[in-house]
């Protein structure tokens, strides 16, 4: 939906979300009246104010498509490993680790195969900004990996993307084998020494491939189980050689990074000045606010006007809760002190939760928490890979708990229950980090919405007193 689409609709009151069309991340946001994005200004999302969706390589090109890589090429893969490192790209997968960082892990090349993996496999409950980022732009994500790989000394690489991602999974092997017709894939690239070739892998569908351990073993056909590290996949990774992961959107930073430099990367949370952390960030809302979607802001919007760029709450409701990035990140409340925090990975930690992904999820007073925590808590015992007994026991256990609670069937004890088994599933206490994720939400849940837990189960204890 383009832009001037997106301002029709709003005139006719009608949100994007409510037409069932996807949001284009760019509306008005940053911008002067009349002033269009760019790649200074938005330099994710800024083709899209030209096109619905990039699909042909000549309208890539015709927006700097394919210039950062020229940048890259024209410079040694250290001097780029080094521009990314500095610029801090933090991981937009949920870890905000410094990706070029990350790079430099990987051992020294040996004349083998080194690759390099995006993780595309969005499962993370109400996160959906890599969907947009694979569907209406392919050959950014592509020249991206390009970019990265280019620096890293990988000569294969892989998108693992969500089995559901149909539609995306199409529109990046069409834009691969336009651009292996173009010598922008594959041998001698551009006329240069760098090859690599790209493929896109579809998964079977599980969320425990989101961290990469488990992506790999599945990539190489075996059970999505996560590894021990170390080795970390930097030295041990697919195939058992040197293989980095990195998310779609941390990805889709690079090309912008060589075109406009360090510098710039560096000065774009200033818009705002709140905020220390480089670039920008595809924020969204999900939930009952008027008009839920995506936007492409710089770091430094608060959660406040995060929700209020999604129009607020729908008439008649009240906010309650929110989860700050997905399914795994713990409850934060509607007092001011949690809604006036800005949406960047340090004050939301010091809050007690993570950003994740940056897809916040609302809950309305109409919601109940007990209810809310036992479907999140299904989904965790569900996408378990049964791997380490802490968390192949004790979700189910959580679970069994929380429906007793909810069907009126709880009993005295059960709420402290629920709270010793957040501190038997935390860090350090299971093999990966899937469990930990699962306590986060029911954890937060309990401190700051005990009353609901407990009049649940009171009610119950009255209704046996009766009975009796």
């Amino acid at each position: 939906m383009s832009v001037q689409e997106q301002i029709t609709a709003r005139k006719n009151g009608l949100a994007p979300s409510q037409l069932n069309r996807q949001r284009v991340p760019i509306w008005g946001v940053g911008l002067a009246e009349g002033q269009a994005p760019t790649h200074k200004t938005h330099p994710l999302t800024w083709r899209l104010f030209h096109h619905d969706a990039v699909l042909k390589l000549a309208d890539y090109l015709a927006l700097k498509g394919f210039d950062g890589l020229k940048i890259a090429l024209s410079k040694t893969p250290k001097e780029v490993g080094e521009m990314i490192k500095a610029a801090n790209v933090r991981g937009r997968g949920g870890a905000g680790f410094n990706a070029g960082l990350k790079w430099t892990f990987m051992t020294p090349p040996d004349g083998g195969v080194r690759y390099l993996v995006c993780n595309a496999d969005e499962m993370e409950p109400g996160t959906f900004k890599d969907r947009l980022l694979m569907e209406r732009l392919p050959f950014q994500l592509i020249e991206g990996m390009l970019i990265s790989a280019y620096a890293i000394g990988a000569s294969a690489g892989y998108i693992f993307i969500r089995g559901e991602y149909i539609l995306a999974a199409e529109r990046l092997q069409n834009a691969i084998d336009e651009l292996l017709a173009n010598n922008l894939l594959g041998d001698n690239i551009l006329g240069t020494d760098f090859s690599f070739d790209l493929h896109v892998h579809t998964g079977a569908g599980r969320y425990i491939c989101g961290e990469e351990t488990a992506l790999i073993n599945c990539l190489e056909g075996r059970r999505a189980n996560p590894r021990t590290k170390p080795p970390f996949p930097q030295v041990s990774g697919a195939w058992g050689r040197p293989t980095v992961v990195n998310n779609v959107e941390t990805l889709n930073n690079m090309s912008a990074i060589m075109i406009n430099g360090v510098d710039w990367y560096l000065d774009l949370p200033k818009a705002k000045g709140k905020s220390e952390t480089p670039g920008t960030k595809i924020m969204g809302v999900s939930g009952r606010v008027k008009d839920a979607g995506l936007w492409e802001v710089p770091f430094g919007y608060t959660a406040r006007e995060l929700i209020e760029l999604a129009g607020g709450m729908q008439d008649g409701l009240t906010l309650k809760a929110w989860l700050p990035g997905g399914a795994s990140t713990d409850f934060l409340t509607a007092s001011d002190e949690h809604l006036d925090l800005v949406m960047d990975f340090d004050p939301i930690m010091k809050a007690g939760s993570r950003l994740g992904t940056c897809l916040m999820m609302v809950v309305d007073e109409t919601q109940d928490m007990v209810s809310l925590s036992k479907n999140l808590q299904q989904f965790f015992q569900r996408e378990s890979c049964g791997w380490c007994t802490p968390c192949r026991d004790g979700l189910p256990w959580g679970v069994k708990i929380l429906d007793a609670i909810d069907n009126g069937n709880g009993q005295d004890g059960d709420i402290d229950k629920l709270s010793e088994l957040t501190r038997d599933l935390w860090i350090g206490k299971t093999f990966c980090a899937h469990a930990p994720g699962a306590m986060e939400p029911l954890m937060s849940a309990i401190k700051y919405f005990r009353p609901e837990f407990e009049a649940k189960i009171s009610q119950n204890s009255n209704q046996t007193k009766g009975d009796a």
